[in-house]
């Protein structure tokens, strides 16, 4: 076995944050290939069954992570589980309180400094003092159990110190208020301790309604560390499940997953355009949902967060301000549908047009298990790159993953089995017991509001900007003369520009460009020399809407764009073009408008 050095975890966090001085590493870049799933009732009801095949699919899929030298630290591995009640009210009456049936309780899963005690403190003081500045009671801390036998040596080198909150509804407000003021707490917590420069202290979980168990072991070893998963009262309608396999990252505790609301396989390759966004939404950003508590949760997506991380953190967002995990992923990862106007219902092309007003896509490839509590549902992004295969069963489970034969099901039992395609989904509303397939969700999410009628409000320019005449505005010497000006060469204006205007297309030519780069050329470089194309080659092709154009578009938006928060017409007040590229007698002519 390996043994790793006691001091390890510090000369680790010197080394990366060496690394990301010297430009040799950027958070921002952290991504993901991975194992997922989940198992639902649908009916809603708990049983121990639920959890027990969750724990044995996850077991199913540690092929799909990867293991360090010592042969037992993981890149993360995690499920997610509704909270079971009859398991915390005993661990409450161990504090000496005796709680109501009919009251709800409130978990918070919570990773500590380990070895910093007094840090450890100062989080504890930061997680009590807001819960209380909310208005609810804390009925105390409870130490998770653990087997750290099971892990490896890095993994306990940088192990944190677990524990529970055990929190009580004592406002006696509903759930849907009680899960989003814990949603706000959280995200007062998280500013807080980033403020008294604890970067130890992350909220795994912090609900009344599920709860996360994860770390940095092997996918076989979740339940083996955490002995609470073993236990035969702890029964879930639903368990999502997640193996880690790191691309361009570094494993670490929190990065594991699920996340709050979803699981995620695959890479976010708009990651970057992704995040700017958000942070240009955020100006606009607020909710009747938050009122005065709308700054609070901002910024939505944390420094540092990898690419998972942050689809959670927005898709979170949108789910506590009102919308539905199902209309939270129509909206977020949308499927292609531009390119398929004749082919899709008009009531869709409606739906889809109104979401690309409000929301940029998050572009996988990704595959996705997600749950807002009432529904749980897996997905594919509209490049359908990554499996998404699963199983409904005589006894009213849905089983969805990575996989085909996750959970060991007799022929028998299966009622139906079948893989989602690109963009597709299926849902589970565990509240009113109802499976619903691709095209039943996808109507019923078109009929919920009225997008024929917003979308109407677009001002599409491409027709009036269609009529314009373009009038040469240089020619001969002068023309030349701004050529060379701008760096073009012979060679660029005959074997790749001239075949671009004649054929409207990128040329084809050999592979590979063994040209410097242009930051380092000694000769003059235009500027679109010092830009490249920017995505996660450990597992992806590159992409652009000529090889793609199923599922690519360069169709843009733009205007005053309206509060993302917000379902009304206000947010489909914008202008439209089928590309960002315009004529200088087209860019004019704009202008009128």
């Amino acid at each position: 076995m390996t043994h790793i050095d006691k001091d390890w975890a510090a000369a680790e966090e010197a080394r990366r944050a060496w690394m990301a001085e010297n430009s040799l590493y950027r958070d921002d870049d952290e991504h993901a290939s991975c194992g997922v799933g989940l198992v639902v009732s649908i009916n809603g009801s708990r049983s121990r069954q639920v959890v027990q095949n969750g724990i044995d699919a996850l077991k199913a899929v540690w092929h799909r992570g990867a293991v360090d030298a010592d042969g037992r630290t993981g890149d993360g591995a995690g499920i997610h589980v509704q909270i079971p009640t009859d398991f915390f009210r005993d661990q409450i009456k161990r504090t000496g309180h005796n709680p109501h049936d009919d009251q709800m309780m409130a978990v918070g899963q919570v990773f500590l400094p380990r070895t910093d005690f007094g840090a450890q403190e100062t989080c504890r003081t930061i997680v009590e003092s807001e819960v209380l500045r909310m208005g609810y009671y804390i009925y105390g801390w409870r130490h998770v159990p653990v087997d750290i036998s099971v892990l490896g040596d890095k993994a306990n080198a940088t192990r944190p110190e677990i524990e529970q909150i055990l929190i009580s509804n004592a406002k006696g407000v509903d759930e849907d208020t009680f899960e989003r003021e814990l949603y706000v707490i959280r995200r007062r917590i998280e500013k807080a301790a980033a403020a008294a420069g604890v970067r130890e202290l992350y909220l795994a979980s912090l609900s009344c309604r599920s709860i996360i168990y994860k770390g940095m072991m092997l996918a076989q070893d979740v339940a083996n560390f955490y002995p609470d998963l073993m236990d035969e009262r702890f029964e879930s309608a639903f368990a999502i499940y997640h193996q880690r396999y790191s691309t361009n990252t570094f494993p670490q505790w929190w990065l594991a997953q699920p996340f709050r609301m979803l699981a995620h396989n695959g890479e976010i390759n708009t990651l970057k355009g992704n995040r700017n966004w958000m942070r240009s939404h955020e100006i606009r950003m607020a909710s009747s949902a938050f009122g005065d508590m709308a700054e609070d949760i901002k910024p939505i997506i944390a420094q540092g967060a990898s690419d998972s991380a942050a689809l959670d953190a927005v898709f979170e967002v949108l789910v506590r301000s009102g919308r539905s995990a199902p209309m939270a992923k129509t909206l977020l990862v949308p499927e292609s549908w531009s390119k398929q106007a004749e082919e899709l219902p008009k009531a869709w092309r409606d739906m889809y047009s109104y979401c690309n007003s409000v929301m940029e896509p998050w572009d996988g490839p990704a595959a996705l298990a997600m749950t807002d509590g009432r529904w749980v549902c897996a997905g594919l992004d509209r490049n359908g790159l990554r499996p998404m295969r699963y199983v409904v069963t005589g006894d009213g489970l849905v089983i969805a993953g990575s996989e085909a034969g996750m959970v060991p099901i007799d022929e028998s039992d299966v009622v139906e089995k079948g893989a989602l395609g690109p963009g597709q989904m299926l849902a589970v509303d565990m509240k009113k017991g109802g499976l619903f397939h691709d095209t039943e969700i996808k109507d019923k999410l078109a009929a919920a509001l009225p997008f024929g009628e917003w979308v109407g409000k677009i001002t599409e320019l491409d027709g009036p900007l269609g009529e314009v005449t373009e009038q040469a505005m240089f020619s001969g010497q002068e023309l030349r003369r701004r050529q060379i000006a701008a760096g073009y060469t012979i060679e660029e204006l005959e074997q790749i520009l001239a075949p671009m205007a004649e054929d409207g297309k990128e040329v084809l030519a050999s592979m590979g460009d063994d040209t410097p780069s242009a930051v380092l050329s000694e000769k003059y470089r235009p500027l679109s020399h010092f830009f490249r194309q920017n995505f996660s080659q450990v597992t992806n092709p590159p992409i652009d809407s000529l090889r793609e154009f199923r599922v690519m578009g360069l169709k843009t938006r733009f205007g005053n764009l309206g509060n993302i928060l917000d379902e009304d017409e206000s947010q489909c007040r914008v202008f439209q073009l089928d590309s960002p590229v315009l004529s200088n007698a087209q860019f004019e002519a704009m202008k009128a408008y």
